[in-house]
């Protein structure tokens, strides 16, 4: 079959089902939830074993170390899976809440009722995570979904995918509610995100080049952010046992992960107590830091050794490495620090560490971006931690859903009306 007949088939079956999962009882996707939990705790060997025949495919193929870990599963994170499924099972069903009624002059009641969005078109690389999250995210939101996974995690997303039919199977759904691309073809990438009498919006996970392509040419709304150029501000009234903990967690934690800190501001009245702390446990950590004159110049003394340290350039301020190198300033205090951000950042995550309440309120209030923290690790910028269950991805975007996207950003609204046989005068 030609990949576009393959799509538009896919399309047309994704469309019928949307109509059937929107309609689908809470018990029934509950139900669905939980048994695909079951079936992916059942075959964690089957996963497993899939997973190492891409990962063995991915290192013949050269991928980045950032994408191998992206690709990798353990059985830690096949538990995962499951958790994050059932704890959406767990989630009050958005579907079908009446809010904000209103009765107006003329008798008739307004408000608003809470609807899915139709078919939703998940691209993704590596992560095979996301089939599970993505499935369980659109399926309990009332959503149809087509899931196109990179080439790299091919085994391990078709053995994860028959889990979710099974499991939408046996528990009255259709099997076409969640549908997994199974050509590797990148022409259904393109098919896929021009299908408006299909899709009715794409989410794409995966590098900067990938989303840079689908908003580029989809002719469908599309969900997105380009990249993650997080921040994590020392502000002058830091607590010392609060400043390392989190800039280690931030930044060392997981390299190639959007909510990574990639840059480090540190005020000017704290640096020198601040700075050569953080450049010994990030060198330890085998951690490149690349900073402005001033930062460097104290890291120097601090005898950080100078394979370490690296001459920061423009580009460096807006760079997003997903890898060991981090980029360093040291700025006036608040007010430099908020410009540097609300300049360079990718409006991601950002986080400041400070014990002055009004710093802490006009941090929250000036950074423009779609999470903003106070004292707490830019890890948490994350679906789950944020008590989602799991997330389809995260935006950047100002319209509709921002930061973490679950169950809600996954939904929209329409007008509702209840009369008594009024007419309009």
């Amino acid at each position: 079959m030609e990949i576009k007949e393959y799509m538009q088939e896919l399309g047309r079956e994704a469309r019928t089902a949307s109509r059937l999962m929107a309609a689908a009882s809470t018990e029934a996707k509950n139900k669905a939830l939980t048994l695909i939990a079951a079936k992916i705790r059942e075959r964690a060997d089957e996963l497993l074993s899939a997973n190492a025949r891409d990962l063995v495919q991915a290192r013949v193929d050269g991928l980045e170390p950032a994408m191998i870990d992206r690709l990798t599963l353990t059985a830690k994170g096949i538990e995962s899976m499951a958790t994050g499924l059932e704890q959406i099972a767990s989630l009050p069903d958005p579907i079908g809440e009446i809010t904000n009624v209103k009765r107006r002059p003329s008798g008739i009641q307004v408000g608003h009722m809470r609807v899915p969005l139709g078919v939703i078109g998940i691209i993704y690389e590596a992560r095979p995570n996301v089939t599970a999250d993505a499935a369980g995210l659109c399926l309990k939101s009332g959503n149809a979904a087509i899931l196109r996974g990179g080439k790299e995690a091919l085994h391990c997303n078709q053995a994860i995918a028959r889990c979710v039919r099974e499991g939408l199977v046996e528990a009255g759904l259709p099997s076409t509610g969640v549908q997994v691309v199974e050509t590797i073809d990148r022409a259904a990438v393109g098919e896929l995100i021009t299908m408006p009498q299909y899709v009715d919006v794409i989410v794409p996970r995966g590098g900067k080049g990938l989303i840079e392509r689908v908003s580029r040419d989809a002719r469908v709304p599309v969900i997105k952010h380009l990249d993650g150029n997080c921040h994590v501000y020392v502000d002058d009234t830091a607590d010392e046992a609060k400043v390392l903990p989190i800039v280690e967690n931030s930044k060392t934690q997981r390299y190639g992960t959007c909510n990574t800190a990639e840059s480090l501001l540190v005020a000017r009245s704290v640096a020198d107590k601040f700075l050569p702390k953080l450049g010994q446990m990030l060198a330890a950590k085998g951690v490149e830091m690349r900073g402005c004159a001033e930062a460097l110049a104290i890291l120097k003394h601090a005898k950080i050794a100078a394979d370490k340290l690296k001459e920061a350039t423009e580009q460096d301020w807006r760079e997003e490495y997903l890898a060991p190198i981090i980029a360093i300033k040291v700025v006036a205090g608040l007010d430099e620090a908020i410009e540097h951000i609300n300049t360079y950042s990718s409006q991601h995550t950002e986080s400041i560490v400070t014990e002055n309440y009004t710093h802490a309120m006009r941090f929250l209030r000036e950074v423009d971006s779609a999470s903003v923290m106070v004292n707490a690790s830019t890890r948490f910028a994350d679906g789950f931690e944020y008590g989602l269950g799991a997330e389809i991805g995260i935006s950047t975007d100002k319209i509709h859903a921002r930061g973490p996207v679950g169950l809600e950003g996954l939904t929209s609204q329409k007008w509702i009306v209840f009369g008594n046989g009024e007419v309009r005068k």
